[in-house]
């Protein structure tokens, strides 16, 4: 056998258990009757694996296909009829977006000054966007990335820790009025939904755009919608497939290590993670004042987790989908293109 042949081996011994785990995780979860059980589910069982020194790996590509399952099942929502009525919530959005940025910045503040780190690794860690745009921007400017990629697993894992089970202890009711516009699985029209959702992603590769596998399928499904083409909605188990892939990839990311690197830094990176979950929610009922949305709707929308956690996040809990995916889109465009501008001031700040 050869020397790659046998890398093989042994990587796919790591990446079966790791698929049954999650798997497993998944159904009791579901059983239990638990806040979306196959991200949640397979999340906590994989990474409590890691932490108790189990060598586990993630599916190659495994997150990118979960991304693209979910993607694909939120573009079905974006009917004209639904796109004329966010339009109405344009403010809103825009709001929600700027409101991340500047407590991004605040974060950010209190990581340089009980972290240890420097101000771009401090900026680029406390900035809710993309973890990989994130990483990509501080290294131009001299960051620690592996510190920054860090910082934001362990805010996405808190805030998809404890989000849904506060929602569902808050007895929130999914009572969406919006729908998706296909929601039977249709063999004829299958090959449509895929062929745009790939067109999305070949799209936003091409043009280099951050966070292709997700707003590229969604991008590509919802001009279909808009376009009035006749689309298949995807099976429910390969939603629940995405989800349990995107739970291992995010859980695979934890160990002891992980926490024994810098323990200070990771201290107060989960201090303004907690922190980033208290100040959304506040930014929420602010915004909630002058906006006739409910509340658990805008603290999805305003919740400083990733794209695709916390829109499948409102798709399962029925809570406003069309509007939670267009603010956690912008807000990952204004804090991609705005990152590089604001950072600038915040170096002038922190040199004052």
């Amino acid at each position: 056998m050869s020397a790659l042949s046998t890398l093989r081996l042994a990587a796919w011994r790591q990446i079966l258990p790791t698929l049954a785990l999650a798997t497993l995780a998944g159904w009791l979860a579901e059983r239990l009757h638990l806040p979306l059980p196959w991200m949640i589910g397979p999340l906590f069982a994989v990474a409590g694996a890691r932490m108790a020194d189990r060598d586990l790996r993630p599916l190659p590509g495994g997150r990118q296909t979960g991304q693209w399952a979910i993607g694909a099942a939120l573009g079905l929502y974006f009917s004209p009829e639904v796109v004329a009525q966010l339009s109405l919530h344009a403010p809103l959005v825009i709001a929600a977006a700027l409101g991340s940025l500047v407590l991004g910045m605040a974060y950010a503040f209190i990581l340089l000054r009980l972290g240890g780190v420097d101000a771009p690794t401090a900026f680029f860690a406390a900035l809710p966007g993309g973890a990989s745009e994130m990483a990509n921007l501080a290294d131009r400017h001299g960051g620690a990335v592996d510190r920054i990629a860090a910082a934001h697993a362990i805010r996405v894992m808190m805030v998809v820790s404890v989000l849904p089970f506060a929602l569902t202890f808050a007895g929130v009711q999914g009572s969406d009025v919006y729908v998706p516009l296909a929601r039977d699985v249709d063999a004829q029209h299958f090959p449509l939904l895929v062929g745009a959702s790939l067109l999305g992603v070949g799209a936003f590769k091409l043009l280099r755009i951050a966070n292709a596998w997700v707003l590229g399928p969604l991008l590509g499904v919802a001009l279909a919608t808009l376009a009035g083409v006749p689309l298949s909605a995807l099976p429910p188990w390969v939603v629940n497939g995405g989800q349990l892939l995107i739970g291992c990839a995010l859980g695979c990311r934890f160990s002891r290590a992980f926490f024994r690197a810098a323990p200070r830094f990771m201290s107060v990176a989960a201090l303004t993670g907690a922190m980033s979950i208290v100040l959304a929610f506040a930014l929420a009922t602010l915004l909630g004042l002058v906006a006739e949305v409910p509340l658990s709707t805008l603290a999805l929308a305003t919740a400083p987790g990733g794209v695709s956690e916390m829109c499948i996040t409102a798709k399962v809990l029925q809570l406003g989908v069309p509007l939670v995916t267009v603010c956690h889109v912008l807000r990952v465009v204004v804090l991609t293109v705005g990152a590089q501008w604001s950072f600038g001031i915040f170096r002038r700040l922190v040199a004052v």
